[in-house]
């Protein structure tokens, strides 16, 4: 049960990934907590900083309440700036950039959207490669190139293979194809593989759902269809279930488990090597 709202500033002289990405998951810790999240990239100068102040003010006089201020701003002006508002200031870069400095005994360099560039243009090819794979490879479309893949992703329909496959290649670099489980898979040859998969063993990883959600979810795209009914939601998930068990074919019930989190189990249980940073 919700019990207040907060407004949430994710703040930065440059795309404002990073503020987000850490911001968001110290916020995941407090779920009574609905928060309405603002996001200001690329906040570089101090005409722009007044404005947010401006803005983060007019927050606060609305709500009573200091706005969440997230913030990777690396000018030291600019961050002055912000700092001034009504908001409540967390300065995800300045709490570790100074003990840096102690420990490496040396300045750090100040320079905006270092990260994004820090990489050389052969990473960011494997990124955009992996990628394409994950889309030319996408709920079983084309199975050729399957000897190419790091990982396959199996599963019934609408359980998350695709967004997978697609954050494997984006964040990490990782080849990952995607193969749907029809009913001719699930039931034509009783708890045996399909062909095309017998081959690759090894790589498969089987994601599976509660039937109720997967019901809600197949109902938003095909409703009152044979397609989305509960029954055969319950029936095709306890035959990939049981597949998987019977293949020795490890997986994950993503009922509850965000992209992130699922991409990372799959990472870590396959000992799958990232590519990209």
């Amino acid at each position: 049960m919700l019990t207040s709202r907060r407004t949430v500033f994710f703040i930065s002289d440059s795309t404002a990934i990073t503020a987000e990405t850490l911001g968001q998951s110290l916020l995941t810790q407090f779920d009574h907590v609905l928060f309405e999240q603002i996001t200001l990239p690329f906040i570089d100068t101090p005409a722009k900083a007044e404005r947010v102040v401006r803005q983060i003010d007019n927050v606060e006089r609305q709500s009573g309440l200091p706005p969440l201020v997230f913030s990777t701003l690396i000018n030291r002006e600019i961050r002055a700036i912000v700092m001034s508002s009504r908001g409540s200031f967390f300065d995800l870069f300045e709490t570790f950039i100074g003990r840096l400095e102690r420990e490496l005994s040396m300045e750090s360099s100040d320079a905006i959207g270092r990260y994004h560039g820090f990489t050389a243009n052969s990473i960011y090819d494997v990124r955009i490669d992996a990628v394409n794979y994950a889309l030319g490879n996408d709920d079983g479309i084309s199975t050729k190139n399957y000897d190419k893949a790091d990982i396959i992703v199996v599963g019934v329909s609408r359980t998350g293979k695709t967004p997978t496959c697609l954050y494997l290649g984006m964040q990490f670099g990782i080849y990952a194809a995607n193969y749907p489980l029809t009913d001719e898979d699930l039931f034509g040859r009783y708890d045996e593989l399909p062909g095309v998969l017998a081959h690759f063993r090894k790589k498969l990883y089987g994601l599976t759902i509660n039937p109720e959600r997967l019901h809600r979810i197949r109902s938003e795209r095909r409703p009152a269809s044979p397609y989305s009914s509960l029954e055969k939601c319950r029936t095709e998930i306890i035959a990939a279930e049981s597949l998987f068990l019977s293949e020795h074919i490890p997986y994950i019930n993503i009922t509850t488990v965000s992209v992130e989190e699922i991409a990372a189990t799959i990472l870590h249980e396959c000992g799958l090597q990232r590519r990209v940073l």
